[in-house]
């Protein structure tokens, strides 16, 4: 899992910013065009591109999928509420949902819960058998929660950049 931490933010100028902008909407844009766009040669975005890289500023390059085309129509949100949060207590549970394909994202979270986790299904009996593989038999899950999106009214991971 990743860790949210609180180191500082990178050093970035406007050109950077600008082609993290047009990355962020379609990272297949070359970098001529990108040059073009924010007036510099090639050869330099192909260094700032490179630099963010390297720095962690660009942390992955993917295609976004419709999951519901693809035959997993349904989105479920879980809070998981534990007796101990202790690491070698949660490792079990940590390490089922990082091989778990189907959870789309986890945090762990402050409040009544610990953990809140986002997870695509094809069925509600596929669903509940993920449920059993990741939480059955550990004494650790005091219980779950399970929330179902009924409409979906804004999904992405842009980041703005002002």
């Amino acid at each position: 899992m990743t860790q949210l931490s609180l180191t500082p933010a990178v050093a970035l100028d406007a050109f950077d910013l600008a082609i993290l902008d047009i990355l962020q909407r379609d990272n297949t844009t070359s970098q001529r065009e990108i040059a073009q766009a924010v007036h510099l040669s090639a050869p330099a975005v192909q260094r700032r591109i490179r630099r963010l890289r390297e720095s962690g500023v660009i942390r992955n390059e993917v295609a976004v999928l419709d999951a519901s085309r693809l035959g997993r129509p349904l989105i479920l949100t879980v809070e998981v509420h534990l007796h101990d949060e202790h690491p070698l207590r949660t490792a079990g549970m940590r390490a089922r949902i990082m091989a778990e394909p189907a959870i789309q994202q986890c945090y762990g979270i402050t409040g009544e819960a610990d953990y809140l986790l986002v997870i695509t299904a094809s069925s509600m009996a596929e669903y509940e058998a993920l449920t059993e593989r990741l939480f059955g038999g550990d004494d650790n899950i005091r219980r779950y929660r399970t929330s179902v999106a009924l409409t979906c009214l804004k999904m992405g991971l842009h980041v703005p950049l002002t």
